[in-house]
């Protein structure tokens, strides 16, 4: 029997929020060159001699504060949305769930798929910004290890859904209700954020990213696949869903940068230390370039954000949840699925 074949694929979990689990994890993300997209002895010597001997005793200690007694949320949440997405899609198609770094692992999906009678494939990398460090490579691997296969599938892509209705919907649908009860002052829009030359390197024009003050507030032909300006068309939509009229009510900001070399501004951690210390004293905080919760909203926005916040005046931060497995969120990645398919015929 053919059926069509849905592989859904995130970034990647720890298998354990302990230190060796985690060394491994940061090993295969951090060697990935378009990741850390430096040359191949300057990554080796900070992930060799800088990352790797310190940082994974750190960041286990922070997984452990946000891993529950079924693991890692970003994993857990993952098969969820797999399993909701399968109903919704029906008999007709199969699903599987991969990680781009550590597991599941994204061939052995692929072999799920092919094994389930999948001919067709519509892939769908789970960031809705485009970035090369994540949409770039996860459809760099997938399109590695499908291409060794003795059948190659047929493959399709959905792209970045930065503003797609359903995926909008769903992160209003998510925060209306927590927003409404905690009433806050300001609302925030967190984006991990990128090095500047990272998102330059996607305009082709070499004259628009960065140039200038508003080079984000419309997406054109420079800045389509801008993660910057992506970003932005995601808080505009998101904003109008949730009927934030007022511009000066909520703002983006960046957040997780690394190192020296600079990073896309403005900095979330910078911004929610000078809106504490302007009088602001609820502070929400929505962060939609990721769809399931992890370290990143979790703790480096509900834990370590809300600490700094408060000390700076304020009085709290609401960490709003990610679209996770929402039921609005699985009729959205369905409607990509089919919309993709119905595409590419």
């Amino acid at each position: 029997m053919k059926r069509n074949g849905l592989l859904l694929v995130n970034l990647g979990t720890p298998d354990a929020p302990t230190t060796p689990a985690v060394r491994r994890y940061l090993r295969e993300f951090l060697s990935d060159p378009r990741v850390l997209d430096i040359p191949a002895a300057g990554r080796n010597a900070l992930l060799y001699g800088v990352i790797l001997p310190f940082r994974p005793k750190k960041s286990a200690a922070a997984y452990a504060e946000i891993w529950s007694d079924r693991g890692s949320p970003l994993l857990t949440n993952l098969h969820d949305l797999a399993d909701g997405v399968r109903e919704r899609l029906g008999p007709e198609w199969v699903v599987a769930a991969g990680m781009r770094y550590q597991r599941p692992k994204v061939s052995d999906a692929l072999d799920e798929l092919q094994a389930a009678g999948a001919d067709r494939i519509v892939v769908l990398p789970l960031y809705p910004q485009y970035a090369s460090a994540s949409t770039g490579s996860t459809l760099q691997r997938v399109f590695e290890l499908a291409s060794k296969k003795t059948v190659v599938p047929a493959l399709s892509v959905v792209p970045d859904f930065y503003e797609d209705p359903g995926f909008i919907k769903a992160v209003a649908d998510v925060a209306r209700e927590p927003l409404a009860a905690f009433k806050p002052d300001h609302v925030m829009f967190s984006f991990h954020g990128l090095p500047e030359r990272q998102v330059q390197a996607t305009d082709f024009s070499q004259a628009h990213c960065l140039a200038r003050a508003n080079c984000c507030d419309a997406i054109v032909d420079a800045n389509r696949s801008c993660y910057r300006a992506q970003s932005y068309a995601t808080a505009r939509a998101a904003a109008a869903a949730l009927g934030l009229d007022d511009p000066e009510s909520w703002s983006v900001g960046f957040q997780s940068r690394l190192g020296r070399t600079p990073w896309i501004q403005p900095y979330t951690d910078e911004l929610l230390i000078r809106y504490a210390k302007r009088g602001v004293k609820r502070l929400a905080v929505l962060t939609p370039s990721f769809v399931a919760d992890c370290l990143e909203t979790l703790e480096e926005i509900g834990i370590r954000a809300k600490e700094d916040f408060v000390e700076a005046g304020g009085d709290d931060l609401l960490q709003v949840p990610c679209v996770n497995s929402d039921p609005s969120w699985m009729d959205a990645v369905a409607n990509l699925a089919r919309q993709s398919l119905q595409g590419r015929g």
